[in-house]
Formats: structure tokens, sequence, C-alpha cells
């Protein structure tokens, strides 16, 4: 197709393509397969070698084989529900082609007697004679069929000839793109241009090559597609000018020095960097990503101190109504009685809430505090200058967008997450934002002692609780499943609930899916004040609640669970003073990467040491909430085997920021990788 820069071809609808009606459509969007481009990621897990023919004396019964014959006699029984049949030989022997739901006339055109034909197919033996059912391949020209065909993963209703024919269609039109990367690029891939590593991609013989230049070259173009985009936004964002916050330090270090503990490096490192962007003319659009327990809320709530003492109103939103409410009251336990604070949510009074919606309007509320209700359309700020989000991988990068742009220009934006991630993925996933960690713990939180239990070996961990609570200690207990499954034999919250309640009666509380919002509040709330000592749940419990008290978790099929999810469940205890435990429970009969993971666990406490694990054993896609976060998965890019990729990737974007380079000619590669959806008026 010769045609330079014709992308648009890829992104045509599938009916363009000969051969593919509305029902083939149908079948492939179903795949999420949705044009022509998409299709050229469904690779060949497999191939059948047909390029050699075989005699029928030489045929292997359950194999696939290609042999050339001559059709001798047509069998079409009149009694319905019989196969049709047609008897072929050559020089060595005879064999019958059957036909399932073929019609007569069709199977007279494509083996029409006394002709040589070739077919392919399984071979299979019928009363002492070779028999092929429903050919996958037939022709008068061996040609056609005498050389490697590729196997897929086929969606019922698609035939592999039919895939086939459709994936040579598209290889055969691809069109010949300008190049968008540089030479120096280029040269990391030994030159190869797209239109080539497409090509090359979908030979038979490179299935699994992940390391020939063609599978690298496409790879990088996904990475740097990715980055492109982040680069494009954040400089979109770093574009508004706003009002600088003018900070008085004074009151930060009175208030720290009146805090109950110190700060550690990397908070104070982190509050630094917050308050160099709220100084700065430029929008803040950063991320504080810190691990379970480094303390990511005081350095929000001390950059929100210094927000208000400016002058400006500030929002803090988390995912929950508990977890909103607790940063509100420390929040009110901290500052000084001279800020107004509130607290809106979906289930304040009507009375409170308008009266909450005026003040904020009339800028009588310096700080907010709430549920994602903080951002409806009616609540309007006099002069709201910073949004903070805790737990904020629940996001994707178009809500985050959505979200800066709601600010106005001069509202800096601070988003929180515990869920410590590799550094490639970082990059990957918040590119879009600057970037501040917290690795450190504070010096008064404990390591949390991790101990795994066969399940078999229950009454000792029930002996262990009994001391714990005779110490007015609390527990929480975790089940994968709400009810007794006969298929995945885990064990169940409420079967777990009405075995403790028995041993430990008027002590224990259950939480589960199912449970209402307002009933969810209510007994996280009564743990919370140890109005009982136990609660089973699902893994609801997993979002930055603390709960001082507790000071046990018991997880069971422990296995069943990512590392990262272990992490982040293990990081509700030791949030206290006191020694706290996690105990991981498990059957028997264990994978080894089961038994690797627990043993990780159990040696470290360092959630991104855990993570990088967690992505070895279980791919990027696998890692807590980023199923549900909004990102694509990469169709080729991995970060753990791909990590010079991504180094490289990040490197050319270094480099195309700091030379102010047209991007105009990366509109064809971002357009492709549907990444436009974002930029569309960057592009």
């Amino acid at each position: 197709m010769g045609n330079k820069s014709n992308y648009k071809f890829l992104l045509s609808d599938l009916s363009a393509l000969k051969g593919v009606g509305s029902k083939t459509v149908k079948i492939l969007k179903k795949k999420n397969i949705n044009n022509i481009f998409d299709l050229l990621w469904k690779l060949p897990k497999s191939y059948t070698d047909r390029s050699l023919s075989s005699e029928i004396k030489d045929l292997r019964i359950g194999e696939n084989q290609t042999v050339t014959v001559i059709p001798q006699k047509y069998y079409f029984p009149r009694i319905r529900n019989l196969p049709n049949r047609v008897s072929c030989r050559d020089n060595s022997g005879e064999l019958d082609c059957i036909f399932f739901n073929s019609y007569e006339g069709y199977i007279k055109k494509i083996l029409p007697l006394g002709k040589e034909i070739t077919i392919s197919g399984k071979i299979g033996r019928f009363k002492n004679k070779y028999q092929i059912t429903n050919p996958k391949y037939i022709s008068e020209d061996s040609s056609l069929i005498k050389q490697k065909h590729n196997t897929y993963s086929l969606t019922e209703g698609i035939s592999e000839k039919i895939y086939n024919n459709i994936i040579s269609q598209i290889i055969e039109k691809l069109p010949i793109l300008d190049e968008w990367h540089s030479k120096d690029i280029l040269k990391n891939f030994d030159n190869i241009c797209w239109n080539e590593s497409i090509k090359e991609l979908h030979k038979p013989e490179n299935i699994g090559n992940f390391e020939k230049n063609f599978y690298q070259r496409l790879a990088f173009d996904e990475i740097f597609s990715t980055f492109l985009v982040n680069s494009e936004i954040r400089k979109k964002i770093k574009k508004n000018k706003k009002k600088k916050k003018i900070i008085n330090f004074e009151k930060q270090r009175f208030l720290i020095k009146k805090l109950d503990f110190l700060l550690t490096n990397d908070q104070l490192k982190s509050l630094n960097e917050i308050n160099n962007d709220l100084t700065s003319s430029s929008k803040m659009f950063r991320l504080l990503q810190g691990d379970v327990g480094s303390g990511k809320t005081i350095v929000s709530l001390l950059s929100a101190y210094n927000t208000v003492n400016s002058g400006f109103q500030v929002a803090i939103m988390a995912p929950t109504e508990i977890l909103a409410r607790q940063h509100f009251n420390l929040a009110k336990k901290i500052f000084p009685k001279d800020i107004c604070i509130g607290f809106i949510s979906g289930k304040s009074i009507y009375k409170d809430k308008i009266n909450i919606l005026n003040n904020l309007t009339n800028h009588k509320i310096d700080l907010i505090f709430g549920t994602h209700a903080i951002f409806q359309k009616k609540v309007n700020f006099k002069k709201l200058g910073l949004i903070i989000i805790d737990e904020q991988h629940k996001f994707g990068v178009s809500q985050r967008k959505k979200l800066s742009d709601k600010g106005g220009n001069d509202c800096d934006v601070l988003l929180m997450t515990a869920t410590p991630i590799p550094r490639t993925l970082t990059m990957t996933i918040y590119g879009d934002m600057d970037l501040s960690i917290i690795n450190e713990k504070p010096s008064l939180r404990k390591p949390i002692k991790t101990y795994s239990k066969l399940e078999n070996k229950i009454d000792e961990v029930i002996k262990f609780i009994k001391k714990e609570i005779s110490l007015d200690n609390q527990v929480f207990w975790v089940c994968p499943l709400i009810e007794e499954s006969k298929k995945i034999d885990h064990s169940s919250a409420i079967k777990k609930f009405e075995y403790l309640k028995k041993i430990f009666p008027n002590q224990v509380s259950l939480l589960h899916g199912k449970t209402t919002q307002e009933e969810k509040e209510q007994i996280l709330n009564n743990f919370l004040d140890n109005r009982f000592k136990i609660l089973v749940s699902t893994t609801i419990i997993e979002v930055g609640i603390d709960f001082p008290n507790a000071n046990v978790i018991i997880i069971e099929n422990a296995n069943k669970f990512g590392l990262s999810q272990l992490h982040q469940l293990r990081g509700r205890v030791g949030r206290g003073k006191k020694d706290s435990t996690c105990i991981l429970m498990f059957k028997s009969n264990l994978s080894e990467n089961a038994k690797k993971r627990i043993n990780i666990l159990k040696k470290n406490n360092d959630g991104f040491i855990i993570s990088e694990e967690d992505m070895k054993i279980r791919g990027f896609g696998d890692i807590l909430g980023f199923k549900q976060s909004g990102i694509k998965n990469f169709k080729l890019a991995d970060p753990i085997h791909n990590n010079d990729l991504f180094l490289l990737a990040e490197k050319e974007i270094k480099r195309i920021e700091k030379s102010k380079e047209d991007i105009s000619k990366f509109k064809p590669l971002i357009k492709l990788y549907d990444r436009a959806d974002i930029i569309n008026d960057i592009v």
C-alpha cells in the first residue's frame, strides 16, 4: 500500500476488510477488537507447518497433515444428521473427506471429481480407512496450502482459515508510515521501521522471539507513546500560571513542634518539595507516594495548613467516610482553633449541607474534608487553592486531568497513594505528575512480625487470640470469599464468623462486600471504639484507616492473594505503639509461587521491595488496584523484562522536553496507540 503516513487505514472499521461481515465484526468486538490496528496485537500462539506433503500411506493419525488427492465419488446420504462424504485417493491409498453442515453444491465446487486437489487437516481413522473431518484448507493451487499457517487463540465462530486470511490481508495492505523516531533511537533497533516490525511479528518462525529487534522496537513504541502523552499533560498543566502561595514558615515550625512525634527525613523532604510547588507560579500536580504507615497524612495536612495560612481554601477527599472523618478529627486536634474546618458527605443532613455549601462559597470554611461529595457541581469555593485526594490509584489519567482542570488556575493538586509500586510502573501510571516518595517509616513504628500457619493448626491461632484479647487488643480476621463456594475451597467470611462467635460470644462482628455502606461505617466505628474484639472481613478493609488498638491480623488462604495485597492487608495493624502480628494461614498443598510469596512477606516489611517481587511473580497487570485504575495493560511491553526500554523512553522524553521539539510528527503514534482521547487538543 506504499501510501506514506496513511495510518487512518489501521483505525478503519473491521468491515473494511474483505470477507469480514457483520457477524464476524460482532464476534471480534466481543474480544475488544474494534478496528484493524487492534487485530495486529492478537498474536499467533503457535503455527502448523503444512509445507510438507505426505502420501496417504504415510499419514499419521491425530496430526495436522497436508496431502494431494483426486476425489473419486460423492456420498450424500438422505438421512438427516448423517455427514456428507467424498472418497479420494492417490497412488498409495484411499482417504475420505467428511463434512458436517456443508451443502452438496459447495462440496462439489471445492472437491471436483477427477481433479488433483491439495487438502489439509487433522488425520483420523475409521473402519480401517484414513479420513479428514471438515478439512481446514482445500485448494487446487497447492502453493496456497503448502506453507506455515499461524494458530491463534480463536473466538468461537471464527475459523483458523478465516482468521489467517484476515491477518494476511492486513499485512498485505500495511501502510508505510513516516518514521517518528530519531536516528539515535532507531540505532537501538537496527534501524527497523514500524511496517517491517509488524510483518516480522506475524511470521510463524518469530513466535516468542521477544529479544529480536522488531519486538523491542514495537514494545518501545508502546512505552514511548504513554510517556509522550504524560509529558504533554505535565507541560499543559505547567503552562497554567497561578498566584504564588506565600508560606508562613514560622507557623509551620510551630505546628511541627507541637506534634507528639518527630517527622522523618523523607517526610521533611516531601513537605519541602510540596512547599516549592505551592510557592511556584506553575500549578502543582504532584503524587505523594508512600508505604503503608509511612506518614503521608501528616505531610498532606501540613501542606493544607500552609495553603490556608496563604489565604486560600483547601479540599481533602478520601475514598470512604470513615477515612475522611479520621483525617478531619486529626486536623481538628492539631490545627489552631482559628482555622475553620468542615466535613461533608453524601449522608450529611440537608440543613447542615446547605449551611456548609454557603460557608464554602463565602470563604467562612478554610478546610473541608469529605468523600467524592466534595466535587459535586453544586459545591462552589470562594478561593480554592489546594485539592488533596487520598488513595488516588482509583483514578485514571483522564480523571486526574479533569480534576486538575476543575480546581481552576490557582488551585494546586496533591494526590496520595499507599500503594508502593516499582519505578517502571510509576513512570507509566503516574508519569503525568511530579512525584514525592516517603520510604522511611516513623521511628515509633515497630515492624509487624509475620508468621505462616497451616490451617489445621487453627487451635494454636485461637489460643494466641485469646491471649491478645485478654490484653485488651483487637483482631482482624480476613477471608477471601463471602459465602461457602462448592467450586473453590476457600474459607468463607460468614462461616468463620459463625465459628468464632461460638468461641468468643458478643466479641465478633462481620463485614463483607454485601454489607451496605451505612452498616459498614457503623461496624468500623464500633470496632474503632473497641465495642467488640474481632472483625471478620473480606478484603474491603484494605484502604488506610487507622485502628490503633488492632494489633493482630489473620489472613486465611494467604496463598490466594498477591504479595502487594497481602502487604496492604498487613498494614491494617501496627499503627499503635504495641507489638503487632500478622498470621498467614494456608493449606498444605502450596504451589512453589505461593511458598515464594509467603516467604518474601515473612522476611520483608518494605512495600517497594515487595511490589517489585510481586510484579516478577504475577506480572504488572495484577498488582494491587491497577486492574481497576483504568490503566491499559501493554500489549507487548513488560516493565520487568523491558526495563532498559522504559529508561530509554524516559531519557528520550527528557531530551524532547529540553529541546522543545515539535511533537506533531508523533501524531500517528499517539492516535494509533489510543492515547489521543486524553490529549486531542494537543496533537
